[in-house]
C-alpha cells in the first residue's frame, strides 16, 4: 500500500540507561608527522591498533554484549541466577509466581493491608479483589527491583484494554503504589496492551513522564502507532506470531524465515531508519534460534529455560541487527489516527486474532489470581469464626 509522507514527528528522548547499543562515531584530528603516523600505526598499543577480540564464555554472555537481556519471569530465584538488566511480568507470570507455596505470604500480606473485609464489601461489586491484585503486582515488582539494576515492567489489568481513561487511571494507581514503597517511576515500565485505546493511554502517560511498555504487539500498524505516540518501549511478540502461521500453513519454520523474527526485524529497521527513540524489546520466544536471529535488538526478554540454553551453548554468536545497517522502504507514519490504525491493523488477520486472544488470556489469569485471593480471604474468615 502506498503511503503518503506526513510531517515528521518530533520523537522523544530515551531515559538514561535505556539507549540501544549504538557504536559512537568520534572524529579525531591530530597534527602528526608522517614518520610518527607510521610508528603509531605499527605500534601494537598505538591509537591505530585494532581492539582485541573479546572471547565470550557462552552465547548468553555474547548476547549481553549486543542487546540488553531481560528476564521474562516473576520468580526471584531465577532472576538472581541469570543476572538480567531488567525484568518483565504480566498477569500470567504474576499468577504463576504468587501461586507457589513459598510465596503465599505475599498474598496474605496484601490481604492484611487491604482495609476491606468480605462482610463490608458493597453489594454488586464484581471484582472486589482487583485492587489487592494490583498491590500484589507492585509488591512482586519491588522484590524484583532489589535484584535487577534496571527496571521492572508491571502490567495494567488486561480487562481495561479497551478503555483509554480506565487504563490511564490504573497506571497512575500503580505508580502511586510504587511511590508508597519509595520506588522512583524511572525504574518502572507500565505495560499496556497495544489496542488503539492503550496506545492513546500511552500518549497521555508519556506526557506525564510515565514510561510505557507496549505489549501484545503483533502488527506493523501497532508498532508504527506506538512510536508515533512516543512510547518508551515496545514488546513485539515473536513466538505467538509463529504459532499462528504454523497452525495456518501446517509447517515448521527455520529461524531465518520465522514470521515472528521477520516482523521484529521489519519494525526494528523502520524505527532505526526513521530515528525513532522507542526501544524495541523482542519478546515471546519459542526457541533459541529465534533469539539468535535477533541478536543486536535493543532489548530481548527471555524465559528462564531459554536463558539456560543460551548459557550452555559456547558457539560464537553473530550480531544480526544494528542501527548502522537498518533500512526500510516504508515511509514514516506520523500523526497516526484511529481510522488509519484500524484499517492497517485490521488488514492483518493474524494480529487481530492474536491481540484479542492475548487480552483474553491475560484477563483469565488476572481472574485466577483474584479467585485465589478470595479463597484465602474466605478461609481466614472461617478460621476467625
Amino acid at each position: 500500500m502506498a503511503l503518503l509522507r506526513n510531517r515528521p514527528s518530533t520523537g522523544r528522548l530515551t531515559p538514561r540507561g535505556d539507549e540501544p547499543h549504538v557504536a559512537a562515531r568520534r572524529s579525531c584530528t591530530r597534527n602528526i608527522s608522517a614518520r610518527a603516523y607510521i610508528e603509531e600505526k605499527a605500534s601494537p598499543g598505538g591509537p591505530f591498533a585494532k581492539p582485541p577480540s573479546v572471547v565470550h564464555k557462552n552465547q548468553l554472555d555474547a548476547l549481553k554484549s549486543m542487546s540488553v537481556v531481560v528476564a521474562d519471569t516473576g520468580e526471584l530465584d531465577l532472576v538472581k541466577k541469570y543476572h538480567p538488566q531488567d525484568c518483565t511480568t504480566n498477569p500470567s507470570l504474576v499468577y504463576k509466581a504468587l501461586s507457589m507455596a513459598e510465596n503465599r505470604h505475599y498474598l496474605e500480606k496484601a490481604l492484611a493491608q487491604d482495609k476491606r473485609s468480605p462482610e463490608h464489601m458493597k453489594p454488586g461489586v464484581l471484582r472486589p479483589y482487583s485492587g489487592v491484585a494490583d498491590q500484589l503486582s507492585v509488591d512482586l515488582g519491588c522484590e524484583l527491583l532489589k535484584v535487577v539494576p534496571g527496571r521492572v515492567s508491571t502490567e495494567v489489568d488486561a480487562n481495561l484494554s479497551y478503555s483509554m481513561q480506565a487504563t490511564v487511571d490504573k497506571a497512575l494507581r500503580l505508580i502511586e503504589l510504587y511511590a508508597a514503597h519509595s520506588i522512583d517511576p524511572s525504574r518502572i515500565y507500565i505495560k499496556l496492551a497495544s489496542t488503539w485505546e492503550g496506545i492513546e493511554a500511552c500518549r497521555r502517560l508519556e506526557r506525564q513522564g510515565i514510561n510505557c511498555n507496549m505489549t501484545l504487539l503483533f502488527s506493523f500498524a501497532q508498532a508504527a502507532a506506538c512510536a508515533d505516540a512516543g512510547a518508551t518501549l515496545i514488546s513485539p511478540f515473536v513466538g505467538r506470531i509463529m504459532d499462528w502461521y504454523k497452525a495456518k500453513e501446517g509447517r515448521d519454520f527455520a529461524p531465518h524465515e520465522d514470521p515472528g523474527v521477520l516482523s521484529v526485524r521489519r519494525i526494528y529497521n523502520y524505527y532505526k531508519a526513521h530515528h525513532y527513540k522507542t526501544i524495541v524489546m523482542a519478546a515471546s520466544f519459542r526457541n533459541v534460534g529465534e533469539i539468535r536471529e535477533l541478536a543486536g535488538c535493543d532489548k530481548i526478554t527471555i524465559s528462564p529455560n531459554l536463558l539456560d540454553e543460551l548459557e550452555k551453548n559456547t558457539e560464537p554468536l553473530e550480531r544480526k541487527l544494528s542501527p548502522e545497517r537498518a533500512s526500510t522502504d516504508v515511509l514514516k507514519l506520523s500523526h497516526m489516527h484511529e481510522d488509519l490504525f484500524n484499517k492497517l491493523h485490521g488488514a492483518d488477520q493474524m494480529a487481530v486474532e492474536k491481540l484479542k486472544q492475548g487480552i483474553e488470556l491475560f484477563a483469565a489469569d488476572q481472574k485466577r489470581l483474584e479467585d485465589l485471593l478470595a479463597s484465602i480471604a474466605m478461609g481466614k474468615v472461617r478460621e476467625n469464626h
